[in-house]
């Protein structure tokens, strides 16, 4: 009983985290839409900031995953969370669109240095089906932090604007900083060193991992893209207003709620090639955006639903790809490194979305970015379904 009580409050603190970096990465994107109206600028400009926060939170995870086997989670993650902490303090107080843009990287390099320790501390900590609860676990606290987010955001930006949304998330930053000073674990020193490589091999070397990182990379073109521009194309096609449209926005992280615990079970229960499991998710998320893109302005209520549940479904595959794959390359002793690789990987098709939805929005409007987002969907289960026999033959040798 206290070993599964003490198992339960590291996996509550480690949620806890993910969900303050959720809340602390994606402040600006929900107040993007009250941006465009609060400073005039384009959306096009607007999102250059997001998409270099993209590039060094993607670029960060190198660093993060190598530094993450060879100095402690604690210190990695607590360097993360106070930068992005006083990032978003200086962000409310910023207009000028290349400080926006210069804070912005530096806020995206500090986010890297989350998800890889705490994936080293998990494979440290945990094992097996233990394993899998907590991935499934500290990935609900980054979606309940995407609900926080938009549930909170609307009622900061009609107070005080949208200063308030970033003062609010450094508030958080700060809280949890000294939280995870006073509970984190110390792992013994070099504990992946011990799990020498039975191979010899680097995993990144095998052409299966480049096919997975160029799957994740879809992956992260649609769940990022799809979360950041939903509420701008919310206000821009039915002209709900910003906070109302990122209110509706919450459907997102609760359907990606809903998908996490839905890929988990499906994966246990189902399909236990991951890879396998991702392709069938992946062919869901596409007849979503099929659905989507025939009717993309008829009705709010049908959009915002298509889009949730499109998003729904990357979360699941990032869950499946992100989470749980990176336990089955532990015989070559670099958990970390191979998570910040491959998390690197979704943050490259994030910082294509994030100005090329933008760019082609105002070239050929909402209706042509929703029609590519079936083709990505169809493009990610197509590759999954190339992978599904030789991930068997890795995962069985």
């Amino acid at each position: 009983m206290r070993r599964f009580s003490a198992a339960g409050r590291t996996t509550l603190l480690l949620s806890a985290i993910y969900f303050v970096s959720y809340i602390t990465r994606n402040s600006y994107s929900v107040a993007l839409a009250a941006m465009l109206r609060e400073t005039g600028l384009s959306q096009s400009l607007l999102s250059w900031a997001v998409t270099g926060s993209l590039i060094t939170y993607g670029a960060g995870q190198l660093l993060s995953g190598f530094f993450g086997d060879r100095v402690q989670p604690k210190w990695l993650v607590l360097g993360g969370l106070a930068t992005t902490s006083l990032m978003n303090l200086l962000m409310a107080f910023c207009r000028a669109p290349l400080w926006m843009l210069l804070i912005w990287c530096v806020n995206g390099l500090a986010q890297a240095f989350m998800w890889p320790p705490l994936v080293r501390l998990m494979a440290h900590l945990f094992s097996g089906e233990t394993y899998q609860q907590a991935v499934v676990a500290v990935t609900w606290g980054g979606s309940i932090g995407n609900i926080a987010l938009y549930l909170g955001a609307p009622v900061l930006l009609s107070l005080s604007g949208v200063k308030a949304v970033f003062l609010a998330a450094c508030l958080l930053g700060v809280l949890s900083a000294f939280a995870w000073t006073r509970r984190c674990p110390i792992l013994p020193p070099r504990t992946e060193s011990r799990q020498a490589a039975a191979t010899g091999r680097s995993p990144l070397l095998m052409p299966l991992v480049w096919v997975i990182l160029l799957i994740i990379v879809l992956q992260g073109l649609l769940r990022d893209g799809i979360t950041t521009w939903t509420p701008v194309y919310l206000d821009q096609t039915f002209h709900l207003g910003s906070a109302f449209s990122i209110l509706s926005g919450t459907a997102l992280p609760l359907f990606s709620l809903v998908a996490i615990q839905a890929a988990s079970r499906l994966h246990r229960r189902r399909f236990p090639n991951p890879i396998l499991c991702a392709g069938v998710i992946f062919g869901f998320g596409a007849l979503c955006g099929l659905l989507l893109a025939l009717f993309p302005g008829a009705n709010a209520a049908l959009s915002i639903a298509l889009t949730a549940l499109l998003t729904g479904c990357m979360h699941g595959v990032n869950l499946l790809l992100i989470g749980i794959l990176p336990a089955y390359f532990q015989k070559f002793g670099k958990v970390s490194l191979l998570s910040g690789v491959l998390n690197a990987c979704v943050y490259i098709g994030s910082a294509l979305s994030a100005y090329g939805f933008a760019a082609a929005a105002e070239m050929a409007g909402w209706g042509a970015v929703i029609a590519s987002w079936p083709v990505v969907a169809l493009g990610g289960m197509a590759l999954c379904l190339l992978c599904t026999k030789p991930w068997e033959r890795f995962q069985n040798s």
